[in-house]
């Protein structure tokens, strides 16, 4: 019995069961080991994508500030630009001018050729109408006649009163039927006739009004030839200057000319007064158009103020 209770198979059982939890642990603590550092891995690969997208975001925005600085014109330089503009559809409007109103009155005179062919077209389908009228009155007049010839003849075979009062009545109705048509072609015969005048009336007229169209014609094709070139390079001047103008600035300008009788939108100070409407300017606005910090307009018209700088400049 003390040899059964000493035995050596119940103190090693313990020892095995002891072993196995200790196997666990390390292998549970090696698994979690590996996991976090595959974790820290993962944050610093993420760490340099993040820095590249930041910085992918930032390349935009930097390009971006670089060209509004290419883009950002000084106020000096869009004075320039508008004063510029100014004196280059100053010229424009005076080339126009030397055209004057050619090109309305050849505008005019085609409109009025345009009626007058219309109007004599009209007139030839009414006259062929009318003639058309005439001819067919005149058929019938025939017929008429015709019938008239073939009741006389029966009237001499009637076999008795009655017969003879129908053809009577029928070749006194046949009667009147021509002379209805013989009114009706003196009608149109009338009408024919002050239509062909007219006709003639308006082909004379069309053909002054041709002639004076060719005349016009002429003189704006010598004249646009003269000054083709001119108004060609300076409006080609002009579209170099509007770059440099923003579009606000250039809507504005735009505005003011076409209400501005003389077509100026900017004007320079002569005897401390605006260019334009003539009205006296406050020393501070002299000044302030002086420093070209801003573009100043006039209080009174709206024109836009420049001063001898930017006006010496341009010369």
């Amino acid at each position: 019995m003390a040899k059964t209770k000493g035995e050596p198979i119940a103190t090693s059982k313990p020892s095995k069961m002891a072993k196995k939890p200790a196997v666990k642990e390390t292998a549970e603590i090696a698994v979690t080991e590996k996991k976090e550092t595959e974790k820290k891995e993962t944050k610093k690969k993420a760490v340099p994508a993040k820095e590249e997208k930041t910085a992918v975001k930032t390349q935009p925005k930097a390009r971006a500030e670089s060209a509004d600085d290419k883009v950002e014109v000084p106020i000096e330089k869009k004075l320039i630009a508008l004063y510029s503009l100014q004196q280059v559809d100053s010229q424009v409007d005076k080339i126009r001018i030397i055209r004057g109103e050619l090109p309305l009155e050849v505008q005019d005179l085609e409109d009025e050729i345009a009626g007058l062919e219309t109007r004599v077209e009209n007139y030839i389908q009414e006259t062929l109408a009318v003639e058309k009228s005439i001819t067919e009155k005149k058929t019938f007049i025939k017929d008429c006649h015709a019938l008239i010839k073939k009741y006389e003849d029966q009237q001499m075979n009637v076999r008795n009163n009655r017969e003879y009062d129908s053809l009577t009545k029928e070749i006194e109705f046949q009667n009147l039927e021509i002379q209805l048509a013989e009114k009706r072609i003196k009608e149109f015969q009338a009408s024919l006739d002050v239509k062909k005048e007219e006709i003639d009336r308006y082909q004379k007229l069309l053909s002054d009004r041709k002639n004076d169209l060719e005349i016009k014609k002429n003189e704006l094709d010598d004249i646009i030839a003269e000054t083709e070139k001119e108004e060609q390079d300076l409006i080609t001047f002009s579209e170099k200057n509007r770059k440099y103008i923003e579009e606000r600035l250039l809507t504005a300008y735009t505005r003011i000319r076409k209400n501005a009788r003389n077509g100026l939108a900017v004007v320079q100070i002569e005897r401390d007064a605006c260019g334009g409407c003539f009205n006296k300017i406050p020393p501070q606005h002299q000044l302030d158009i002086r420093m070209h910090k801003k573009i100043i307009v006039c209080e009174y018209c709206g024109r836009i103020l420049v001063d001898d700088e930017i006006v010496q400049s341009v010369r």
